[in-house]
């Protein structure tokens, strides 16, 4: 059988640990087999990161600018215990901040329905998408420990000169300080992005802060996303039959809680972090999320959700058997193939990865499945296969398709 052909390239990350043995084999079972592939390759292990001095990441955002498409493997991100063990020449920054940052992105993330594994929240019928805003607030933030009375201001230096001052607090001994950041830039980004995905995905979308207690702050993202859909995508959403609405992100929690899903969710930078976890746990597993970074300009890039599952990979060192779950960075391919398809309109790159999503969850639903969903499915009577052998066999379902 001929194989599948690509006329332009991925850019593909190879990424650490125990996904990176998961990358391996997805391509030689799954992809190779069928496909002609093309990708422009980066290894974003932290080997070779540190090696480069993290050049490979800011080079690997900037191949993906160029071909607008990209599937990353999962990475690590150092902390002090990684410094020890990888020898590192400095504490490197996460690669998803950096190429988030380089393509101004957002993240969507949705968890990956299937029979036998029911959510949590048992009135959830439908998937719930989470946006999350991937600039600023904590995540760039400057702080301060102080240990003796003082006072704390919020100074503003403008370049010609001019101050604002606002007084934070009055210390009267030792606290903390936080500042933290964004710009009108990086959400209006930000909301073009949801915008466009959701009539992408005909969906209604939701967007919800604080702004009754951050009058200025989050009020700020508030106005900046109804001035952008009032200006430009009102009419649009209207004639695709879908619905745009603010609420207070308290509000938006209680009503996710009671929702059947089907809708997006978009959350600043740290309350997309903390809910796209809690929605990828309700649903079943961090292992069944898709996530896929989008920039403004159309440029994609598709991922697992999850870490890079180190527990699995000291237990593969050592020769020991693993049942890793690997359908996340299997839809990570296929969205990123699926993309790749659209743009290049290759159809028959879009039905491949359509047919390989199915032949995933079909062979979950027909009892083979690793340990993590053996534990949560309400299937009887499951067959638990290790990371290779789960691999394989949606290889013989795919065949059998």
């Amino acid at each position: 059988m001929a194989k599948i052909q690509m006329t332009t390239p991925l850019v593909e990350m190879d990424g650490d640990e125990m996904t990176r043995i998961l990358w391996k084999m997805i391509k030689d079972e799954l992809l190779l087999p069928y496909i002609d592939l093309k990708t422009e390759y980066y290894d974003l292990g932290l080997e070779y990161r540190n090696e480069t001095n993290d050049q490979v990441t800011v080079d690997s955002a900037e191949a993906t600018k160029k071909y607008g498409v990209a599937v990353k493997c999962a990475t690590i991100t150092p902390n002090a215990a990684r410094m020890t063990e990888y020898n590192l020449k400095e504490m490197w920054k996460s690669p998803n901040g950096t190429i988030r940052a380089m393509l101004d992105g957002t993240v969507f993330r949705t968890p990956i329905i299937v029979k036998g594994i029911e959510p949590c929240v048992k009135n959830w019928e439908k998937p719930i998408t989470l946006a999350r805003h991937a600039y600023g607030d904590v995540y760039k933030n400057t702080e301060i420990k102080v240990d003796k009375p003082g006072k704390a201001e919020l100074v503003f230096t403008a370049e010609d000169g001019t101050e604002i001052r606002e007084l934070i607090h009055d210390f009267k001994g030792a606290g903390i300080i936080q500042g933290i950041h964004n710009t009108d830039k990086s959400i209006a980004s930000f909301a073009h992005a949801c915008f466009k995905y959701a009539l992408d995905t005909k969906q209604d979308l939701w967007f919800a802060t604080k702004d009754t207690i951050s009058k200025k702050y989050d009020h700020n993202f508030k106005d900046i996303f109804q001035e952008i859909y009032d200006a430009e995508y009102a009419d649009k959403f209207k004639e695709a039959g879908i619905e745009y609405f603010y609420t207070l992100i308290d509000d938006a929690v209680a009503r996710v809680m009671k929702a059947k899903g089907g809708f997006i969710w978009a959350c600043k930078n740290y309350d997309g972090d903390v809910m796209s976890d809690m929605v990828s746990s309700a649903f079943g597993s961090l292992a069944m999320m898709t996530s896929v970074l989008v920039s403004p300009t159309g440029v994609y890039e598709y991922e697992a959700a999850h870490g890079t599952v180190q527990r699995h990979y000291y237990k593969h060192l050592k020769g020991e058997e693993t049942s890793t779950n690997s359908v996340a960075t299997i839809f990570a391919w296929t969205g990123a193939l699926r993309k790749r398809g659209e743009l290049d309109k290759n159809d028959d790159l879009v039905t491949f990865a359509d047919k390989l999503e199915k032949a995933t969850i079909k062979t979950i639903e027909d009892g083979k499945m690793t340990k993590d969903l053996a534990l949560i499915t309400s299937l009887k009577d499951v067959t638990v296969l290790n990371s290779e052998n789960f691999i394989k066999a949606i290889r013989e379902t795919f065949d059998a398709m």
